[in-house]
Formats: structure tokens, sequence, C-alpha cells
């Protein structure tokens, strides 16, 4: 009757969704409207050619995009990016970010489960996703909503919920053409929201009060209450694909055209269904935008990527800091890696694990500042180098989480979310 969660072979319906979701209510931040959008660049960014330009570095480094100023004083972006380069008093750069593992989907799912262990030969998730230690641990942040959104999953990126559960995977929005990571996922998508074809809101409601006549024999005999609590499933379920605020969440229509325009099509307007997810009462969203491992022609590559990647990033910031929502949201930009500093025979850059940028805004912490460098070329951190664990732990942090928060392990013991991690202090506020 309605098209609810039964997309795959295994897909999971949305009174089960919800279900499991209420029954992650156990962490004290789970009260807390923190929340978190995580905007994915697939296949890694290049750190010269957005937000560590060195201008002073030979051509075969430095690239072929000139660095502007930006409203942060002392930090100059790329050329592409001037949407960012307008809202980069909401930002913290750290150009320090380093790990060791140039396998794109060793590292994406380190970087996103905060454990190693997978491989890019067999590509099975060792340890749940931030995102779904989010949905078990805090759930929406909004009775009713859904915990987690993942959009246009890429492939090098664990966003699932592994022994966690196929409860805690991320309901999916848009296009899954790279890879299908969260496509295979067993999980609910957008048209469970959709009616039917010949089916209106009215006859749907006639056939629910059948089905509710017909249910009445078995909930007399049933002394449990189990009926009772399907019942309440069903009903959570049902005001979601009528009347539910997710499923108003997703018809961007709703905003004014200027704002509409300011976003953009594609990436851009999914930046603002993310903005308006998160209004919903989604804890976790993640958007995947494009796919950046160029390693051949790379300048008119990023000269078709970027500016759409810009203009969803700095737009949507500057929506949330309008919205006075940004304080309560940690936008992050981050891939798996960033890229070789110097450019190879193909005019473009290969893996480059030892040194990355990450762009934050929002999430309650101290921002308008650059944390650590690298060197001359962009080659390695020189100082306060940050590590994926610190990552995980930053991410955490901005939901109201801690890496020495426990969830079961296979084995039912506690583990830590994260085996170590610290927040850099210079994001903390006083």
């Amino acid at each position: 009757m309605l098209q609810i969660g039964a997309l795959s072979a295994f897909g999971l319906s949305l009174p089960k969704l919800l279900q499991a979701e209420q029954s992650g209510f156990t962490h004290p931040a789970a009260r807390s409207r923190k929340s978190v959008i995580l905007v994915w660049m697939h296949g890694g960014p290049s750190q010269l050619d957005m937000y560590d330009m060195k201008p002073q570095a030979p051509a075969e480094y430095r690239g072929p995009f000139r660095p502007i100023a930006s409203s942060l004083p002392g930090l100059d972006v790329c050329e592409l990016l001037p949407e960012h380069a307008r809202i980069m008093q909401h930002c913290s750069i750290i150009r320090s970010f380093s790990h060791g593992n140039g396998d794109h989907w060793a590292a994406a799912h380190w970087m996103l489960t905060g454990r190693t262990g997978a491989t890019g030969a067999d590509r099975m998730p060792r340890y749940p996703s931030m995102g779904a230690v989010a949905s078990h641990l805090l759930g929406p942040t909004q009775k009713g909503s859904l915990a987690s959104v993942n959009m246009n999953d890429g492939g090098f990126g664990f966003h699932g919920a592994a022994w966690l559960g196929v409860n805690h995977n991320p309901f999916r929005y848009g296009d899954f053409s790279y890879g299908n990571e969260a496509g295979q996922l067993p999980t609910g998508d957008y048209r469970s929201f959709a009616l039917t074809e010949g089916l209106s809101e009215s006859r749907l409601m006639d056939r629910v009060s059948l089905s509710r006549q017909l249910d009445g024999l078995r909930r007399r005999v049933d002394t449990s209450r189990v009926f009772d609590q399907l019942d309440a499933m069903d009903q959570q379920a049902m005001d979601l694909v009528l009347s539910g605020g997710v499923r108003k969440a997703f018809d961007t229509a709703e905003e004014s055209p200027e704002l509409r325009q300011r976003y953009g099509p594609g990436w851009g307007e999914q930046a603002l269904l993310a903005r308006r997810l998160i209004e919903a009462g989604v804890r976790y969203v993640s958007l995947n935008t494009g796919y950046f491992d160029d390693h051949g022609s790379i300048e008119p590559a990023l000269k078709d990527k970027l500016p759409r990647h810009d203009r969803a990033v700095g737009v949507l910031i500057q929506d949330l800091a309008e919205r006075g929502m940004l304080d309560d949201t940690l936008v992050v930009v981050a891939g798996e890696f960033g890229h070789t500093p110097r450019i190879n025979a193909n005019a473009g850059r290969d893996h480059w694990p030892q040194a990355q940028s990450i762009l934050l805004a929002g999430g309650g912490f101290q921002h308008g500042q650059v944390i650590g460098a690298t060197n001359d070329k962009a080659e390695y951190p020189v100082s306060k180098p940050v590590s994926v664990e610190d990552f995980c732990a930053i991410v955490y942090h901005a939901m109201g989480l801690r890496v020495d928060d426990t969830i079961m392990d296979l084995s039912g013991r506690p583990t830590h979310l994260v085996p170590s991690g610290t927040v850099p202090v210079e994001l903390l506020k006083a």
C-alpha cells in the first residue's frame, strides 16, 4: 500500500526503522538539538587546490589556480571558491590533518568509523560509522524524525551501521551511481514518502481504518500489548508519510525562489535539503559532492566540480548562520585523504594521505582560525598534527558524545566509540 522500505531484498520498513531509532535513546545528549552535516568529498580533495595553497612553490606543485583573499584575514582560498571566501569568519581550517593509508576504502572507513581493519580488497565494514553510532545512542533531535540521512554516497565512504544492525543504516536520498556503497545498505529511501499510483490520502485512510478493524480481534487476545506497540510504530510511520515534518522537508519548493537560486541546482539543492532535514529533526546528514580523485587533467575537472561544491557549502554555512542554526550544527568538509603536492605526468594528482585540509563550521566550536600548517609544498604537517581519531572526536563532541562513550561490540562487551583522540584545544570555547 505504501512504498515503505521494501526497495531491496532485505529492506527495512519505516515503522521498524523508527522503532529501532527509539530504542537508541540511551544517552543524555539525546535530548539536545546538536547535529552534524558531513560534506564528503569522495575520492579525496586536493589541499593545494582548496585551502592550503602554496603560491610561492614551483609550478608543478602550486597547480593551475591562484589564491583569493577570504573574510578571515590571513587565509586565502582557491579562486574557484568565492562563496567559501565570503564565510570563512564562521570556519576553522585544519591544515595539519594526516594519516598513513592511501587506500580509498580503508582510509574512508577509518575516518568515518574511527577504526582500521577494512581494505579496498574486501570492503567489509569493521565498525559502525559515526552516523550509525549517533542513530544508536542519540536518535533524531525531534520525536518522529529520522536519525541519519545519506545523500549521493560515492562508494569510498562507509556510512553504514555494521554490527549495530540495519536499523541504524542511513535513510538514503539522491544519486548512488558512484559505487552504491550506501545503495547496497538495507534501508529505506526518500521514495518511502510517496503514495503509490492511484492511492489518495483519503483512500489510504479508508484502508487504514479497515485494517484496524480487522486487527481488533488480535489485539483483544494480546495480553503483552505487543500489538499496541506495533500500532504506535505504524501510526508514526504513517504520520511521516502523510503529514510529518520529514516528508515536508524533502520538498525544497517550499523555500523562496531567491534562496533556491542562491543554493543553485544539484549539490546546492541537496545542501538546502540537508538544512531542511536538520530543521525537521534529523541528527546526522551526510552529503557526497562528486568524485575528486583526479589522477589526470585536474584543472578542467576542478573547474567543473569546485564551483558547484563551493556554492553548496558556502551558501549552506551562510544560511545556517542567518537562521541562528550554526552553533547547534557542525558542518564538516573532508574526504578520505589529500592528493600529491607534485602534479603527475597526466596533469593530475595522486593519493596523498600525509596531508589534507579539513573545513569546520559551527557545532559550538571556536572559529575564525587556521589550525596547524604544512611545509612549503603542502607535503606533511609541520605543526599541530591532527589524526583520524582526533577528527572523530571533533564530530562526536559536536553531538555531545565522547570518544570514551561505549557501545556493545559483537561479543556483548562495551567498547569505546574511538580508541583515542582529542578535540584540538583551539576549537574549544573558554
